[in-house]
């Protein structure tokens, strides 16, 4: 039997609006088919059909191998523009820690196009002497190392299309990369440094940013090791858990 949600009162005062608001409330527990969406909202099925596929127009919605309809892109463009912001303000104390438990530099990068930015240090990389450290806001081409790969690699196919265009890296290593779950070698944004580069995601889902630890032989290991790989998948689900915390908190305010 389905289960019709509960109808809210007015909100913004437009019809229309209200009906999208319900419909993008569903959406946002997981896909759902245009007669579950009819079902469990109670509008009419032409109206729901109406919003819904204006929504798709409009990328706020679009739909899976099955047809139905999920998150668009540009709902996840605005939610990676807002959770960044958070995540900018979060990362300093993680990377702290990081760099203590590790002895490594640790730093958060966002991409940009074509450039990888970086967004977060930790304090001993921050406190480093001019023109040994990477100081936030240092930015450098997205086409090559293992944080570019982290970043790159999951995303949608048009986007990796265009990142790999004169990339120093191929689609089986981000293939590789995607596999395993993590991305390492020598480092272009520290010279004779090698990078290890994790994924950070919104939501548990998009990626958002890259979490590295970079030093030079002997402090970084010819090869991670569980140890450091799984204090690194820490920090950075850490860092997804505030993100999540952060946008329940501004849902509840909205509301």
């Amino acid at each position: 039997m389905s289960v019709v949600a509960q109808r809210p009162g007015t909100i913004s005062g437009i019809g229309v609006l209200d009906k999208a608001s319900v419909l993008l409330d569903l959406v946002e527990k997981g896909p759902m088919s245009l007669s579950e969406l009819v079902a469990r909202s109670g509008f009419p099925r032409p109206t729901v059909h109406r919003i819904a596929r204006g929504m798709e127009s409009l990328g706020l919605f679009t739909r899976d191998v099955r047809g139905r309809f999920v998150l668009g892109p540009r709902l996840g463009s605005m939610a990676v523009e807002v959770q960044s912001d958070q995540l900018i303000k979060a990362a300093p104390p993680i990377l702290t820690d990081l760099h203590a438990l590790t002895g490594l530099d640790a730093r958060l990068f966002r991409r940009r196009g074509a450039v990888q930015i970086c967004v977060g240090t930790s304090a001993e990389a921050a406190e480093r002497r001019e023109g040994e450290g990477l100081p936030v806001g240092t930015a450098r081409s997205a086409k090559a190392g293992p944080v570019a790969q982290a970043l790159l690699a999951w995303e949608e196919p048009e986007e990796l299309y265009e990142g790999l265009r004169n990339a120093r890296f191929t689609a089986m290593q981000l293939s590789l990369v995607r596999h395993r779950g993590w991305a390492y070698g020598p480092d272009v944004m520290v010279p004779q440094a090698v990078s290890i580069a994790v994924p950070v995601r919104a939501m548990g889902k998009r990626v958002v940013a890259a979490l590295s630890l970079t030093g030079h032989y002997p402090r970084m290991p010819a090869a991670p090791s569980r140890l450091l790989l799984g204090a690194m998948v820490d920090a950075a689900g850490e860092l997804g858990d505030l993100l999540v915390e952060t946008a329940s908190v501004s849902r509840a305010r909205a509301r």
